[in-house]
């Protein structure tokens, strides 16, 4: 019997081979998985790539060590009852078709409920049912279809790392090709008549060819496929050029040695390749550093609430948690640590973590994970170890929570790279015909030095390192932004929104008076327990205004969001919010910010708050006033009206009364009038219009209150420098723009030459990274200078 290869994974059958369906398979395992297939209608997967996955191995037994309680604990980066999530990396992952099938495994296993695939970073995330699955089975199910994970359980990241170094072995193999290709070259360059040369000389030529191959279709495969996915999708993006350049190189200096008619051009071809790649390398690693140091800095102006062993309450930084720190989470807080469960009565919203909005209850000693929030009144955890800031910063840059803001949205670089990719290909191919007829033997020289000399390394390279530096340099200042693109939709903003208690008023420097019948010694306590629990800035001042009290449980705790607190104790049932909500009898006629209380149904009293405005307020506003329309927008009466009125520039819009859902009809409104819209609120009762806003600011005081909604975090303290930071943003798209200028004096210059017929390829691939260079040292300049302003 003749050799047949496996119809799964490509490997030889041997003389034994296993038939199944008119097809041959290697081993049971390949049989059996497309047998899977088959019964689940994805036999379409054979028909994206030929023997996609990597040969199954031997796996029984192999991955019993994953049914130990204390590896799947390291492994997984959430577990309930109901549901577990684990990362895995996967290196085998390498095309459309392996992303398919990996985004289908709940086909293959109905206990998996969901499988992600980030194909940059060769992971998926599996989510999945662990009362009726595990992990192992999750495992052993993707090597037996030829996608084994890569698990080390010492540093389970190590195996990612190894990722970047893909583009250091294909600058090392353009290298070392285009060194020997350039000694090749030396008798062709000085025209050396020696008989040993001349004997040889075609050999030197195909030895050039051979050496090229790697380099044109390992070292530039990105450039290909790159360009390849762009025209598939109909869109001319910045590789398209660099690598028709690199083809008309190749496929010309391959005809010219088969021909005899000349030497090509493999010294440019490796030329520009490795320079290309230099160019690329320069720009991972200075990136690299600017993410580094902004994920090392940039931690959230977030603070958690920790309780010392004499039960003192003082409010840290998130980041400065360690294991073993007892740690008070308030109602609608985010948890920020993985932590067990002392005291209170848990009610987690795990959404941000898996996408599921149920919540999950949990009693003491049960563990919480980061990332839930507590949706059920105030409750006490240990913390099992530090912060990761990265996981937290992972679920606030989740594409689920900012799709929304991204539609429509095209940035800079795309607008003007499109015009850009045009307006080459124009030049070239004018140049090429003009030459054609002037003097042919130099057409496919001006051509290919037109598309290397314009190569758009600098547009590429312009917006990341500007806006990757002006992430940095905000993050110093206390201005935390999600991504770039936000920095880009601050720049385009004509009207800011604040809302008023908490945002433009100071929590810390408000005070409350109390009138009304006196509260019982009980009431006073379930009162400060209630307020305790609440994120509301109008609780937590009233909370550090009343007397210390002994710490209790509730029996029940609910917070309506915009109306108030309702909770249970013993024989009390009481309401702490406003008028409608307690049930005041009695229609005040004084207009002020108020906050009334109410036992088992019978009205109490109200505290009045006297607002305290933030420091630098009035200069603020006269400052957006001249170039933005300003709104305020509060759920609170109309009893600040007068002084805002006084402190505030004319023609401020002071809207009072405002339901959370009127916040988010009032801006879906505007918008569609043409306005582009900055909202700055407190991130709780805002959320809502924090996510419907082009750009929405959560404005952070000591308080651990964190919503994927918004798309910046600011400190309080930095309040008063807001439209600095909305000008710095403005300025770094006059930057990039300046960059472009500099770029098009760059390739105005290198085109004449190009097209007059005066630049060699090679010395046109040696420009284009200088120039690239000269971008990246203007932007970060320009930047830092910004930044030193702001300081």
């Amino acid at each position: 019997m003749e050799n047949n290869t496996c119809f799964h994974c490509g490997d030889d059958c041997g003389h034994h081979p296993i038939e199944f369906q008119d097809k041959y398979f290697c081993c049971n395992g390949c049989k059996t998985v497309f047998e899977i297939f088959n019964e689940n209608d994805l036999t379409c997967y054979y028909d994206l790539e030929n023997f996609p996955g990597a040969v199954p191995k031997e796996i029984e037994g192999k991955y019993d060590f994953l049914t130990q309680e204390n590896i799947i604990e390291k492994l997984t980066e959430f577990r309930d009852e109901t549901i577990e999530i684990a990362t895995l990396y996967i290196p085998h992952i390498h095309c459309s078709s392996c992303i398919w099938i990996l985004e289908n495994l709940n086909k293959l296993n109905p206990n998996i409920t969901d499988s992600q695939v980030n194909f940059g970073k060769k992971t998926v995330r599996v989510t999945y049912k662990p009362n009726a699955t595990n992990l192992k089975s999750v495992v052993v199910l993707l090597s037996s279809i030829g996608y084994e994970p890569y698990i080390s359980l010492d540093d389970f990241n190590s195996g990612k790392k190894q990722i970047t170094r893909t583009l250091i072995y294909k600058l090392g193999v353009a290298g070392f090709g285009f060194g020997n290709i350039m000694f090749l070259s030396f008798p062709e360059y000085f025209e050396v008549n020696e008989f040993w040369l001349d004997q040889y000389k075609f050999f030197f030529r195909w030895l050039m060819f051979a050496l090229s191959l790697p380099i044109v279709f390992y070292s530039a495969q990105d450039y290909f496929i790159s360009a390849f996915k762009g025209l598939k999708a109909k869109i001319l993006n910045i590789d398209v050029p660099i690598a028709l350049g690199i083809t008309v190189l190749f496929v010309r200096s391959t005809i010219e040695i088969s021909l005899n008619i000349g030497s090509g051009f493999f010294d440019s071809l490796a030329g520009l390749i490795f320079f290309l790649l230099t160019g690329k390398f320069f720009q991972q690693k200075t990136y690299e550093f600017l993410s580094f140091e902004r994920d090392y800095k940039s931690y959230f102006p977030i603070a958690v609430t920790k309780i010392d062993k004499e039960g003192h309450e003082a409010t840290i930084q998130v980041y400065d948690i360690e294991k073993g720190d007892r740690i008070l989470i308030r109602n609608e807080e985010l948890i920020p640590i993985d932590g067990i469960l002392i005291n209170g009565k848990a009610k987690i919203d795990y959404s941000f973590v898996t996408g599921e909005s149920q919540t999950v209850s949990k009693k003491s000693g049960d563990k919480l994970f980061a990332g839930g929030k507590q949706t059920n009144g105030v409750i006490e955890m240990e913390a099992l170890k530090s912060v990761e800031q990265s996981y937290l910063t992972q679920l606030w840059s989740n594409d689920v929570f900012n799709k929304n803001k991204e539609e429509g949205f095209t940035n800079i670089t795309n607008t003007i790279s499109k015009y850009f990719t045009i307006s080459i290909l124009t030049i070239s191919l004018i140049a090429t015909v003009f030459w054609l007829f002037v003097d042919p033997s130099k057409a496919m020289n001006v051509f290919t030095a037109v598309l290397i000399i314009a190569c758009p390394c600098a547009i590429a390279l312009s917006a990341p390192f500007t806006f990757g530096n002006m992430l940095r340099i905000f993050g110093k200042q206390k201005f935390y932004v999600k991504n770039a693109s936000v920095i880009e939709k601050l720049a385009q903003i004509n009207t800011v929104i604040f809302d008023k208690t908490g945002t433009i008023t100071s929590n810390k420097q408000s005070n409350a008076e109390y009138e009304g019948e006196l509260l019982s010694e009980a009431e006073n306590l379930v009162l400060k327990n209630s307020l305790r629990g609440s994120n509301h800035p109008l609780s937590r001042t009233l909370y550090s205004i009343l007397k210390e009290n002994n710490i209790i449980t509730l029996d029940a705790f609910e917070e309506h969001i915009g109306k108030g607190i309702e909770v249970k104790h013993d024989t009390l049932n009481m309401k702490i919010g406003s008028p409608s909500f307690v049930g005041n009898p009695n229609k005040s006629a004084i207009l002020n910010t108020t906050v009334h209380v109410s036992t088992n149904n019978v009205y109490k009293g109200k505290f009045t708050f006297y607002n305290s405005y933030r420091k630098g307020v009035s200069k603020l506003f006269n400052n957006l006033k001249k170039h933005y329309d300003l709104v305020i927008l509060s759920g609170d009466n109309e009893g600040e009206r007068e002084n805002l009125t006084k402190l505030l520039p004319a023609k401020t819009k002071l809207i009072f009364n405002q339901k959370p859902e009127d916040k988010l009809d009032f801006i879906k409104y505007h918008q569609t009038e043409g306005a582009k819209v900055l909202m700055i609120g407190d991130g709780l009762n805002d959320a809502g219009a924090l996510a419907q806003s082009d750009v929405g600011i959560a404005l952070s005081e000591d308080v651990n209150v964190f919503s994927p909604a918004c798309d910046a975090i600011l400190d309080a303290s930095k309040f008063k420098q807001l439209f600095s930071f909305i000008s710095a943003s403005k300025s770094a798209i006059k930057i990039i723009k300046w960059s472009f200028v500099l770029s098009f004096f760059y390739n105005t210059i290198g085109l004449y030459f190009a097209i007059t017929g005066q630049l060699e390829p090679v010395v046109a691939a040696i420009l284009m990274p200088l120039s690239s260079i000269s971008i990246v040292i203007f932007t970060t300049i320009a930047t830092n200078i910004l930044g030193k302003r702001l300081e």
